[in-house]
């Protein structure tokens, strides 16, 4: 995909990944739209993105609300003539014990995670069915294919929405529409700075874009991200449950694992 003249929204854009890979699509010549619930930030953004001579849109919303987020969609369309390619990033959680949580604040993290992606993407499928081509990107996570200690809602959150991409890949094939899912592993955000959450393997921010913006480029169908950290997710997916959940349990619930 070459983003050159392309519009390009991206969602989960105020901080972390979505900041600065919003800044490298507009630096290779895409228009960008950037959405979440902090203005001030995203306005920030679009100055910086303006000031290097790129083009941007500034849509600030709460993507848990459906209309809000349907209505972030139409600007763009109406703003640009249409949507080629949207990244939906939005979602996050610190680490939790589900030992001390109600089934609220298990149901809430779910749909920061999983809600606000499908309240994107289905305008926005909509409107690429309209023109019959289109791609979604998605930043899940390595930890949707595992329940990971600490990330228990988030890791169910992740694996609900890696199916439904799944699933659109096949049904939205008529429609010419592709899709991407980007499974990152840690990344050093101002995010996860802190959150409690150990973290082997970490990557810098930079490094978490230069993968995602070659993968998106190349429209791999799924892109598992640092090398390291896929080979062992691909190793771990072979191990009988009750020995993962031990290594799991090293790594991540007792903070052991490099």
């Amino acid at each position: 995909m070459d983003f050159q003249g392309k519009s390009v929204l991206v969602v989960g854009a105020s901080s972390g990944m979505g900041r600065a890979i919003s800044l490298r699509f507009a630096q290779e010549g895409a228009r960008v739209a950037v959405t979440a619930r902090r203005g001030e930030r995203l306005l920030a953004l679009v100055e910086e993105i303006e000031a290097a001579g790129g083009v941007a849109l500034s849509l600030p919303a709460d993507g848990a609300d459906e209309q809000g987020a349907a209505e972030v969609v139409s600007k763009v369309i109406t703003h640009w003539g249409g949507i080629d390619l949207v990244l939906l990033n939005a979602g996050g959680a610190p680490a939790l014990r589900m030992t001390a949580m109600t089934a609220a604040e298990v149901k809430s993290y779910m749909r920061s995670n999983y809600d606000t992606v499908v309240n994107y993407l289905f305008p926005v499928l909509d409107h690429m069915k309209q023109r019959n081509e289109g791609m979604v990107a998605h930043t899940n996570s390595l930890a949707s294919f595992f329940g990971v200690p600490l990330a228990g809602p988030y890791s169910a959150a992740k694996a609900a929405a890696r199916l439904l991409i799944d699933t659109c890949r096949i049904e939205f094939e008529p429609f010419g529409i592709k899709f991407s899912t980007l499974y990152p592993g840690f990344i050093a955000t101002e995010a996860t700075k802190g959150d409690g959450m150990p973290s082997p393997g970490e990557i810098s921010e930079e490094e978490a874009v230069s993968y995602m913006i070659e993968a998106i480029r190349r429209e791999d169908w799924d892109h598992m991200f640092p090398p390291e950290a896929a080979g062992e997710i691909l190793q771990a997916l072979e191990l009988p449950k009750p020995v993962l959940n031990e290594i799991l349990k090293e790594k991540i619930l007792y903070g052991q694992g490099t």
